[in-house]
């Protein structure tokens, strides 16, 4: 059963960005595991892409970096 917003959104609301910025974080790991995953089972068949491993290591920082603002940095005070 999907989460549902206990009342009305509101995009001024800090518990409501708080929530929107960690789900969108969620995607983006969802996109970079499940891209990845397929670029490398390729990459290990046929050895298309030799510098996946920098595309991969790239991305990966950057969702670091996502991740560090989202749970670190952030504040949601109006």
């Amino acid at each position: 059963m999907p989460p549902r917003w206990p009342r009305r959104p509101d995009p001024k609301d800090p518990a409501y960005r708080r929530l929107a910025d960690r789900m969108n974080l969620a995607v983006h790991v969802a996109l970079f595991a499940a891209v990845n995953s397929g670029l490398w089972f390729v990459h290990e068949l046929t050895g298309a892409w030799p510098r996946l491993p920098w595309v991969t290591g790239l991305w990966g920082l950057g969702l670091l970096g996502h991740a560090w603002y989202v749970l670190r940095v952030a504040r949601y005070e109006i």
